[in-house]
Formats: structure tokens, sequence, C-alpha cells
């Protein structure tokens, strides 16, 4: 008979307290599989190149705030920059695809964003190697919609379904008067996309109030052309004509008539450079940097600096927490293999009477804390996966993240080690004391 199998059977004659502090372990183990499992998934998400740009170009002001609204959409936008602007951008010769965004409202059910965009953003990829994949039609018609997986599923809604905007977020409650109709659903991609819906650009500007006065875009084009006359002049002239054409319609205004260039905005840009050049981005970025225009911002950076500097030290903690917890639980297995030595000392006599030797004993008791700590923990290990398996339908629902539950992370590649290391630590004392044993007084107590 092996020292596992005697092992075992000395666990299962006290099976009550075995059973408590192997499940103390195993607990200890499954909270840990559970932080790691959650806070893989809120990494890969956040630090995935989960947008398919090399940069974002928006306002001056904050970098993150830039990416959370332009890729997470959960943070308000910075400002806004001239629609003339995008088309200036797209005639640099380092840019391959240069997309518009245009925030600023969100559905009257379920407040989920606006995004007002064009068709060139579902034909790129939304992250490396990853394309859109739709169920419907292309945006055409002025007042069409594209909506997020997530949307469809909380609204209920589908191909058809028409829906209403609230004007400049949920708060205002200022519902607009145009009615939108879904041409196409998305695929889960587990991006900010799925609680996301997507409108026709040109539409977006067609909505009521959407238009700022002609005096706040004359003042703003001036300020951000100001080093630049001659697109200011163009900027201007086109201006003059709209004014005119405002004042010949009179009162009588048609809110879906086309506005000149000049009157329209966009809250950020997505470019992507030529991949042949990795450069570009960064002569780009650098470039945009000195100016006092906009700003170009890598959409991973960051986010690292979020997820390195917040969210890390978050995980750390609870992984941290969830050590003490396991070190705590194998005590308890050393104060239940240790008091139970006194009981076993007339055992173990017989055991030595028997032929076993002194180290035959010694790791028979180190054979089973082994059991107790290992076999608590495989417990524990599968149990938390198991959870994840089951919880992670609600968790992408609620929050749009996907979770791979059976994803290793690299804290769990050392954590059975661990186990071992201390299994051999909490059972080295009561081990001690069983190789130590008298034979002969033992017998005669």
């Amino acid at each position: 008979m092996n020292l596992l199998t005697i092992a075992w059977k000395s666990i299962r004659q006290r099976t009550l307290a075995s059973f408590l502090t192997a499940l103390s372990i195993g607990l200890g183990v499954m909270l840990m599989v559970l932080v790691l499992v959650i806070f893989g998934a809120v990494n890969s998400a956040f630090t995935q190149r989960s947008v398919g740009y090399d940069l974002i170009v928006g306002p001056k002001g904050s970098d993150l705030q830039l990416v959370l609204s332009a890729v997470y959409r959960i943070q308000p936008p910075i400002e806004n920059l001239p629609y003339m602007y995008l088309e200036q951008l797209k005639k640099d010769r380092r840019i391959i695809s240069a997309v518009p965004l245009a925030f600023g409202d969100v559905t009257e059910a379920g407040s989920f964003p606006i995004v007002g965009t064009t068709t060139e953003y579902f034909e790129n990829e939304y992250m490396p190697g990853q394309r859109f994949k739709i169920r419907g039609e292309r945006i055409s018609a002025l007042f069409d919609g594209i909506i997020g997986a997530e949307v469809a599923r909380q609204n209920g809604w589908d191909v058809g379904s028409t829906f209403s905007i609230v004007h400049g977020g949920a708060e205002s409650g200022d519902v607009h008067d145009e009615k939108f109709t879904v041409v196409a659903v998305l695929a889960p991609t587990g991006t900010a996309n799925d609680r996301t819906v997507f409108l026709n650009l040109e539409g977006f500007y067609a909505i009521a109030g959407h238009e700022k006065p002609v005096d706040e875009i004359e003042k703003r084009l001036k300020d951000f052309y100001a080093a630049d006359p001659e697109r200011l002049a163009d900027a201007m002239q086109q201006l003059e004509g709209y004014k005119q054409t405002e004042k010949a319609a009179g009162d009588a205004h048609d809110h879906t008539h086309a506005s000149p260039d000049a009157m329209k905005e966009v809250t950020a840009i997505l470019v992507r450079t030529r991949p042949e050049t990795p450069f570009d981005a960064i002569s780009l970025s650098a470039e945009l940097q000195k100016g006092f225009q906009a700003m170009a911002v890598n959409p991973v950076r960051p986010i690292q600096r979020l997820v390195t500097g917040l969210l890390g030290n978050i995980q750390k903690a609870l992984v941290v927490l969830t050590g003490i917890i396991i070190l705590v639980s194998g005590v308890g297995i050393f104060v239940s293999i240790y008091n139970s030595m006194s009981d076993r000392r007339r055992e173990i006599a017989i055991m030595r009477a028997l032929g076993a030797g002194r180290m035959h004993v010694f790791g028979i008791v180190l054979a089973e804390s082994t059991l107790l700590c290992v076999g608590g923990g495989v417990v524990g290990w599968l149990v938390g996966h198991g959870l994840a398996i089951g919880a992670s339908p609600w968790v992408i629902r609620q929050t749009g993240l996907l979770i791979n539950p059976w994803a290793l992370n690299s804290w769990e590649a050392i954590l059975f080690p661990v186990l071992v290391g201390l299994a051999a630590l909490v059972g080295f004392l009561p081990a001690m004391t069983a190789y130590r044993t008298n034979v002969a007084d033992a017998l005669s107590s």
C-alpha cells in the first residue's frame, strides 16, 4: 500500500474535518480564479487593439477622455472639430482612411449612445483581423440606422423597427421629432459597438437642433483656422452663401436641407495610416501635437496607462487578498492535522511496530496535507471556471465583455506549485511529530 493510499484512508477517517479544511482551500482558489477570469476579460477588452485604427484625431484636451468617448463611449466628448478639417485630413498622403464620428444624442429607449458616421466605418475592421458581421442593408436613406447586438437584445428591436432619439443626452428629455428606421443589426463584437446606434452622418446633421448658430460657427472657424488664412477664407465664403440662402428662405426653414461643409462638425476622426510605413502614424501624431488645432492619439496607450495604474492595482490587491485567504486555509489544515496527531499516536505506533520506518510515517502525513491542499485547490479551480462558464452569458449581457471562462492567467500557472509548497509547509510540523513518536510510550498509553 503506497503513501497516498494510506494518506487517503486517514483523510476518510476524519471525513468532516478533512472536508471542511479542503473546502476552505477550494473556496480561496475559486475566488482567485473568478478574480483572474473577470479581470482577464476587462484587461482584454481595454488593452486589446479594440479599434482597428492607428490614431484618433480630436480637439486638444485629454487623450484618455478622447479615447473613452470615441472608442468606449463612456465619457462625454471634449469638443467638436470642423467638418472641413476631416476633408483636409483625407488629402494627407499618409492617411488611407479617415472616418468621422459625431456624438451628442441617445436613444429614447435604453439611452444608448447615438453615433453619426459613414458606411466606411463598417467596411473597416473594428479591431485587427475582425470585421463587422451585419444582418440587413447598408445605410442609404437619411434616417436609416444600424444597431448593435446589445441594443437589439435589450430594446427588442430588429430590422424594420423605428425609434426616436433624445437631444443632448437622457437628462435633457427633449425628444427629436424625427423617426429613424433600423436597417441592419450588428453581430456581437464584445466592444462598445454592441451598445451603440449608428446613424447616417448626413441624417445626423439634418436633425433639428443639431445645427449651431452661424455666428457661433463663424467664431469657432476663425479660432480654428487663425493660422490658415486660405482655408479660413474658403470657410467664410461658404458661411456667407449659407447666410444668403437662409435670408432668402426666411422663417420657413427646412431642417432637412443640405448645409455647407463649413456649418458641419465632427466629434472625432478615426484614422488609418499606410501599413507599409508604420512611421506615418508617429509623424502625423507629432505634427498635430505641435499645432493648436487638434491632437492625434494612439488609442492603446492611454488605456494601457489606465489599466496599469488603476485596474492593475485593483487586480493585484484582490489576488493578494485571495492569496491570504488560501494561506489562512492552509493554517486551518495545519491545525486540523496537528490536533489529530495526539489521537493518532497509537495508530502511528502500530504502523511503526509493523515495520514502517520514521520517514515512511513522515511521508504519510506530508501526503495527507498535500492531498487536502492540492485536492481542494483542483476542486476550487474547476468550480471557479465552472461558475465563470455559467455566469459568462449574464456578464456579457450586462457589460458587453466577451469572457473566455477557460482562458488561463499566468497567475494560475504558479497556483498549484504554490499549493504543493503550502502543503509541505503546513504538514512539516505534524509530520515531525509523527516522526518523533515513541513506539513503546504510544503503545503503552
